[in-house]
């Protein structure tokens, strides 16, 4: 089995001793993105939907990075600080990944990055050259 990181300028560098992505076996499995901006590492000011907007930037531009994108998803995490953000990020997830459907699941949890309200994680199956 081959496993290749991967790093894209385009999202942010990772804040610990981990990849923003992992190719491996025909799949792409992404770090958790938080709301962070690319160019400042700073978390982007603004509501629930504003960071939810910037996660799911962050992760286009790891899986461009990949030569995929959110149609190649098959599975996402999301991570909520509350439950009583959930539609509010659904409907900038439902935005963005428009016809694709991948299995999810939504948690709440206790506490995220930077407290932050929202972190994503995807697995994608990359395309075959």
């Amino acid at each position: 089995m081959t496993i290749e990181t991967l790093h894209t300028d385009h999202a942010p560098k990772a804040i610990g001793p981990y990849a923003q992505a992992v190719k491996a076996n025909g799949f792409l499995f992404t770090a958790g993105q938080i709301p962070l901006h690319p160019d400042t590492m700073e978390v982007v000011p603004g509501d629930v939907t504003a960071q939810a907007e910037q996660v799911l930037e962050n992760l286009a531009a790891v899986l461009t990075a990949a030569g995929a994108s959110f149609s190649d998803v098959v599975k996402a995490t999301v991570f909520l600080r509350t439950m009583d953000d959930f539609a509010a990020v659904n409907a900038v997830y439902a935005r963005v990944f428009g016809d694709a459907r991948p299995a999810r699941s939504t948690v709440a949890v206790a506490g995220l990055p930077r407290n932050v309200s929202v972190e994503i994680e995807l697995i994608a199956a990359l395309p075959t050259p």
